[in-house]
C-alpha cells in the first residue's frame, strides 16, 4: 500500500529523470523496510520540486491517461455585453454593397444607456397624444339649426312637456356634453423624451440590429437594389433608414414602393419610429448628427 501511495505522489510531481535527478534512494526503500518512511521522504522531495517549479502543479507521465470527457469539443460561450456601462461600442461601416468601410465608434452616453420600459412607454404614449388632431366636434344646443318655436302646448295634449326640438331627446338635436377641438397633448420633460431616444438606440444596437453606413448612395433608381439587400438580411421584416441631411432622390425612389422600408431624416427621429421597425441603418452623417442633438444642451 504504501509503495502505490509512493508511486502515484511521483506520478504527480513529475518525472525525476525528465527533471534531472537519476534516480532516489527513497524509491528502492518503497519495496523494503519501513514503507512510511519512504513516504514521507517522498512527499518532502516532492513538495521541495513544487516550490521550485511555482508555476504548474502537476506532470503527466507518458503512463498517465487524460481523460476522455474533457477533450470533447465544446461551444465556449462569451459573456455577454453589460448594458447600461455607458461605453463606447466600435461597429463596422458598410454600404448598400457589403462593402468592407471601416470602423465607427458610437458614443456610450447615447448608445449604451441603462433600458427602462417605463420611460419607453412614457415618451410613446406622449407622441401618440401629442399628434392626434383633436379637430372632433359635436354641436350644443345654441348650435343646432331649427325653429325655437315650443313644438306644442304646454298642458292638455296628454304628451310630455318640450320647449324646443333641438334638444338632444330629438333625433337631428343637439348632443349634450360632447367633444370638443382640443389638443390631446400631455407634458413631457425634454430630458426624459431625449432619454427614450438614447433607450431605443441602445435596444437596437445591443440587439445587433443597428447599421451604420458610409453613406445611403445608390447606383440606380432601380428597386431591385433595395430589394436585393433586404433579402440578405436576417430576421428583419421592417427597415427604417436614417440620412443626415436631405434624402437622396435615387433613394426615395427606390424606396417608396417597398412598405416595409421607410426613410427618415436624423432630425426625425424618434422613439415610435424605432419601435416600429426591427432593424435601423443609419449613415456615418446620421449618427454624428443625433450624437451632437443628444449632447447639445436643453433650453429652459
Amino acid at each position: 500500500m504504501a509503495a502505490s501511495m509512493s508511486r502515484r505522489i511521483f506520478r504527480t510531481f513529475g518525472s525525476l529523470t525528465s527533471l534531472g535527478r537519476g534516480s532516489s534512494p527513497n524509491l528502492s526503500a518503497n519495496t523494503s523496510g519501513n514503507g512510511l518512511s519512504s513516504l514521507t521522504s517522498d512527499f518532502k522531495y516532492g513538495m521541495a520540486l513544487l516550490s521550485n517549479r511555482k508555476l504548474s502543479t502537476s506532470i503527466l507521465t507518458p503512463d498517465d491517461t487524460f481523460p476522455s470527457d474533457l477533450l470533447t469539443k465544446k461551444t465556449v460561450l462569451t459573456p455577454d455585453r453589460t448594458i447600461g456601462q455607458y461605453q463606447d461600442l466600435v461597429i463596422p461601416v458598410t454600404n448598400f454593397q457589403n462593402e468592407e468601410k471601416g470602423f465607427m465608434v458610437l458614443a456610450g452616453d447615447v448608445f449604451d444607456v441603462p433600458i427602462r420600459k417605463d420611460i419607453i412607454h412614457n415618451v410613446v404614449r406622449w407622441q401618440l397624444a401629442k399628434r392626434q388632431q383633436g379637430t372632433h366636434s359635436t354641436k350644443t344646443l345654441s348650435e343646432v339649426s331649427g325653429t325655437g318655436r315650443k313644438p306644442w302646448n304646454q298642458k292638455g295634449t296628454g304628451r310630455a312637456r318640450h320647449g324646443t326640438l333641438r334638444g338632444p331627446q330629438f333625433r337631428g338635436g343637439c348632443v349634450m356634453h360632447g367633444p370638443k377641438p382640443r389638443s390631446h397633448a400631455i407634458k413631457m420633460n425634454k430630458q426624459v423624451r431625449r432619454l427614450g431616444l438614447k433607450i431605443a438606440l441602445t435596444a437596437r444596437a445591443a440587439e445587433g440590429k443597428l447599421l451604420v453606413f458610409e453613406d445611403l448612395a445608390l447606383p440606380t433608381h432601380k428597386t431591385k437594389n433595395i430589394v436585393n439587400y433586404y433579402n440578405q438580411m436576417e430576421n428583419t421584416k421592417k427597415v427604417l433608414v436614417v440620412e443626415g441631411g436631405a434624402i437622396d432622390e435615387k433613394l426615395k425612389l427606390a424606396t417608396q414602393n417597398l412598405h416595409y422600408v421607410n426613410i427618415i431624416p436624423s432630425i426625425g427621429l424618434n422613439v415610435y419610429s424605432i419601435l416600429l421597425h426591427d432593424t435601423l441603418v443609419m449613415s456615418r452623417d446620421a449618427v454624428n448628427k443625433i450624437v451632437e442633438r443628444m449632447h447639445t444642451p436643453i433650453n429652459r
